[in-house]
């Protein structure tokens, strides 16, 4: 039996506001904290044992005098604040400019080629709310079988289509084409299909979100693990965040309560090497909704499914808990937040209430696991192994 590494990235619960949180306008941000404030305190007594409260003031969440897990917080060193920049900085790389962003739309030439290459015009090609642009122009959709173009405060060309009008097969070559077209100074960390169904008035989102992310543009975590004979299983949408680099398996999961399963089926399965889960309801219903009471009961429902993880958890392996950047429900805007992020580490072979302190980099994470797996050293990041090590 060899080691494992179960990863689970709960998608946006940020832990306050970055010291440059002011250039991205999420001054004040504090997912965690401002949400349990405004629900009136979170019962998470499995994450508050683990030392949730011991990084962060969290209504509800006490400090432990003995905490289980080691624990610690980390600053995003890369610029930006969006899913892949989080999550290919915890495994390795750091980027050195944010991916571009399209508040006002994207460049007439962008959306021309698109057209041109698709046969058919495009509607919107705007920043919104995707719920709020199949109300707006989804009837429009219906009247022209023209796709509708979006983006958001992040780096994502969106294309939503009523899978009656353009059915799921078209919507991704159409997003493949539009992956091509964007590179070089329009390479937008990814192109995403959204789906949606049902009559004028009534429109909802299915299932079929498929994202179209660029390939890592270095040595990741995964690659290293991959390359050292252990396994690598993503969980939920890590396939398309590393555009399946690095990966020996994925497991499909459109929900939380799906990529909690998932994640004990991998379990049962990994022998060795990595578990990696991005838990999405978080960010996807919650913060971006701003519904602070649905985002503290998916924290809770989490929360009463740790023991389960546990339960599974060998002699030798690592449970780690953090997230990519923040989505603050309380605050004024529906996009990511420029924030901490909390760094939970458990196994038997950790000590508990070691404070990892505060890391300059999520590169640090996957330092740590490829050090812990034995599986080399990625070019950033300083593995916390030594710090636990030392309390033996």
């Amino acid at each position: 039996m060899g080691k494992r590494v179960i990863l689970i990235v709960l998608d946006s619960a940020g832990i306050g506001a970055l010291p440059d949180a002011h250039l991205y306008g999420d001054e004040g941000s504090d997912t965690l904290g401002n949400l349990a404030r405004q629900v009136g305190g979170l019962h998470l007594p499995h994450l508050g044992q683990f030392g949730l409260g011991n990084i962060h003031d969290i209504a509800g969440v006490l400090p432990e005098a003995k905490p289980k897990a080691a624990f610690g917080r980390m600053a995003e060193k890369s610029p930006g604040k969006d899913t892949t920049t989080g999550h290919w900085e915890m495994s390795g790389i750091i980027l050195s400019q944010a991916f571009p962003t399209y508040p006002k739309g994207f460049p007439p030439s962008v959306i021309t080629q698109f057209e041109q290459a698709i046969g058919r015009k495009v509607l919107g090609n705007i920043a919104a709310s995707g719920t709020e642009i199949i109300k707006e122009l989804g009837d429009r959709h219906l009247e022209t079988g023209y796709p509708i173009v979006y983006t958001s405060a992040d780096s994502v060309f969106q294309i939503a289509a009523h899978e009656k009008i353009i059915p799921l097969e078209k919507l991704y070559e159409m997003c493949t084409i539009a992956r091509k077209i964007l590179v070089g100074e329009h390479a937008v960390g990814r192109v995403i299909a959204r789906p949606f169904d049902g009559p004028s008035g009534a429109f909802y989102r299915t299932a079929g979100r498929h994202d179209y992310s660029l390939l890592p543009t270095g040595e990741t975590m995964l690659d290293l693990i991959k390359a050292a004979g252990q396994e690598v299983i993503g969980v939920g949408k890590i396939k398309d965040v590393f555009a399946g680099q690095g990966l020996t398996k994925t497991i499909k999961a459109t929900n939380n309560r799906e990529g909690m399963a998932a994640t004990l089926d991998a379990m049962e399965q990994a022998d060795q090497g990595l578990v990696f889960t991005n838990l999405v309801d978080f960010d996807m219903l919650f913060g971006h909704r701003n519904d602070a009471e649905g985002y503290a009961h998916a924290l809770e429902e989490f929360d009463q499914f740790v023991p389960r993880f546990l339960s599974k958890l060998r002699e030798k392996d690592l449970l780690i808990i953090t997230a990519d950047h923040g989505t603050d429900p309380t605050t004024g805007s529906t996009d990511h937040s420029r924030e901490y992020v909390p760094l939970l580490i458990y196994g038997k072979n950790v000590p508990g209430g070691i404070n990892l302190g505060t890391r300059e980099t999520f590169a640090d994470l996957g330092a740590t696991i490829v050090d812990y797996l034995e599986s080399g050293k990625l070019q950033h990041g300083i593995s916390m192994v030594p710090e636990w090590d030392q309390q033996d």
